[in-house]
């Protein structure tokens, strides 16, 4: 088993080779440019596991995961996929087995001639036997297309697991993130309305008109607003994660945290070409490629000639205990091929080839987008904290300018319209950072899956320890 995964890893590092020096063929028709980059723009410092939502470190987010890789109905229907291809491979393949079958028969006459009645039996049994000669590869062929396929959809069920548990990370930490925006709405609700009552007792006493009474009233009602629909939202979260975890929305209870305020150090990325050897994805679209070769060489093999052996063992007697007293056998050899099929076989190859080109293209396009999903989620991180700090900035800035502001302004020296813009930019930059934050995670959630290369899963979708 290693032995073999050492060779398919070796033939995948072959194909990324012919990449990187800007060609690889296909049965000498055409040949794909694609340049492999050295190294990628930033490294890490420390290893990704291979469940890589354990680098997060949030014991929470590990049993929801565990629920979703044994519940989730997508995930269901990918490793239902696998067992049909694996079927399929078993059928390609039998052909390269001789086909024995038995048949029996009996059968029973009555005569009455003349008042004298006659009983006769007949009864045979035989068995026979077909084979065809694989002199063209043929069938091997297409044994080894199936076979390909099957372990293409081996890869297409990782693929699907490193899929959902990205959906369950980023859905998790949404959820958590409307959790906060509900308490931080909360507060920002309580701190109008304090202010609200401040302003009314200075509109009462002649110091404030009913202008700023009714914005400040507006901004009360504004946040009452906006708790509504963040109490939406995070029911539509809650309803996603039961999806995910294979669950009716609304059964199963959730246990809330709090967004973590750092993340962990940086994964190592490594080389470029040991991440797409790694990948599911491009390893699956490199096996279709293989197949779509192999399927090339049926095509071809079927212009030729076949040659077909049969045997044939069989006996019939009158009685059951007289079998195979005296039996029959016949051995055949047939040769049968095309000779005019109004180029039919010939468009079959035709075809098949631009099957494997198209599969080439795809291969090609599966490595540049893995590359490509790398370098954004590194570059999106590195900016978004940039952005963060800066808000953290600004937002202090602005909580200072608010009070100082609204000081001034119960002594009588501020207007009240520069309070409430500074009291609508603060309250803006703390929801805009707290959004900020669970973007950040996102963005690691996105360079984690780019990175991951998937775990063995068996049976009821739980990954092998």
């Amino acid at each position: 088993m290693l032995n073999a995964r050492r060779k398919r890893n070796c033939a995948l590092m072959i194909a990324l080779s012919f990449l990187c020096i800007g060609c690889l063929p296909i049965n000498g028709s055409s040949q794909i440019p694609v340049t492999i980059p050295a190294a990628f723009s930033s490294n890490g410092e420390v290893p990704l596991p291979p469940h890589w939502w354990r680098s997060l470190a949030d014991p929470d987010l590990d049993q929801l995961m565990e629920r979703a890789l044994a519940g989730n109905f997508s995930l269901k229907t990918a490793r239902d996929r696998l067992d049909q291809a694996a079927a399929v491979a078993v059928k390609a393949g039998a052909d390269r087995i001789p086909a024995i079958n038995f048949e029996t028969s009996g059968s029973r006459t009555w005569r009455d001639e003349n008042g004298t009645r006659a009983t006769t039996g007949n009864y045979s049994a035989g068995l026979f036997a077909s084979y065809e000669l694989d002199l063209w590869g043929r069938v091997r062929s297409g044994r080894d297309a199936a076979d390909l396929d099957f372990r293409a959809r081996a890869e297409d069920l990782k693929t699907a697991g490193i899929t959902l548990s990205a959906q369950v990370a980023q859905t998790w930490y949404q959820w958590l993130e409307q959790l906060e925006q509900q308490s931080l709405y909360a507060n920002q609700l309580h701190t109008n309305t304090r202010i609200l009552e401040l302003v009314t007792l200075q509109f009462r006493t002649g110091q404030a008109g009913i202008a700023e009474v009714l914005q400040q009233r507006q901004l009360v009602e504004s946040a009452r607003g906006e708790l509504a629909l963040v109490a939406a939202r995070i029911k539509v979260f809650e309803h996603q994660l039961a999806i995910l975890a294979g669950l009716a929305p609304g059964s199963g209870k959730l246990v809330a945290g709090t967004l973590p305020t750092g993340l962990p150090p940086l994964p190592t990325t490594g080389v470029p070409a040991e991440i797409l050897l790694r990948r599911p994805d491009v390893r699956a679209a490199w096996l279709r490629l293989q197949a779509a070769d192999q399927r090339i060489a049926v095509a071809v093999a079927d212009r030729f000639p076949r040659i077909g052996l049969s045997g044939r063992v069989e006996s019939s007697a009158g009685k059951v205990d007289l079998l195979f007293q005296d039996w029959l056998s016949t051995f055949a050899a047939n040769l049968a091929g095309p000779l005019v099929d109004g180029g039919r076989r010939r468009a079959e190859v035709d075809r098949t080839r631009a099957v494997a080109e198209e599969a080439l293209h795809d291969y090609g396009q599966t490595i540049l987008e893995a590359l490509g999903e790398v370098e954004d989620a590194l570059v999106r991180e590195e900016k978004q904290r940039e952005h963060l700090a800066s808000l953290e900035r600004q937002l202090e800035l602005a909580d200072r300018s608010e009070a100082s502001l609204r000081n001034r302004y119960l002594k009588g020296t501020a207007d009240y319209q520069r309070v409430l813009s500074a009291q609508l930019s603060t309250q803006a930059l703390q929801r805009k950072r707290l959004t900020a934050l669970r973007e950040l995670i996102g963005y690691r959630i996105a360079l984690c899956r780019a990175l991951a290369g998937g775990w063995e899963m068996g049976e009821g979708l739980s990954d092998e320890r």
